[in-house]
């Protein structure tokens, strides 16, 4: 019984040592094209990157990648409406771990020049 006890405290007092991961902070960016040809672009850019697409929902907007090299980062991209055009959300993590959203530039700057509207 007071074995029971003693477990019982101790799990209670590592439980409250526990944090919660925060979520990534989205790279969000604003397209003037259809929100299916910009998802489509996405997964295009990822997988030429090296990622490959574990789950793709055009009806949703929603695609996950995981990168197929080391260091194995996980992409998640949002495509929404947005007024005659779409915003595209990504936000990228390593090992549960969100990471800089800065490191999404690249892939958003890629899309970008693939849709034509590169500046």
């Amino acid at each position: 019984m007071r074995r029971a006890v003693l477990v019982s405290l101790l799990a209670l007092l590592l439980a409250g040592c526990a944090t919660a991961t925060p979520a990534p902070e989205p790279r969000e960016l604003a397209f003037a094209a259809a929100p299916e040809a910009v998802l489509q672009e996405a997964l295009g850019v990822l997988a030429d990157e090296g990622y490959v697409i574990r789950r793709a929902d055009a009806e949703r907007g929603r695609a996950e990648a995981a990168l197929a090299r080391w260091p194995g980062y996980r992409v998640d991209v949002t495509v929404v409406p947005e007024g005659q055009g779409a915003r595209a959300s990504l936000s990228a993590t390593r090992g549960g771990r969100p990471l800089p959203p800065h490191l999404l530039d690249p892939l958003l700057a890629e899309l970008q020049r693939r849709l034509g509207l590169a500046p």
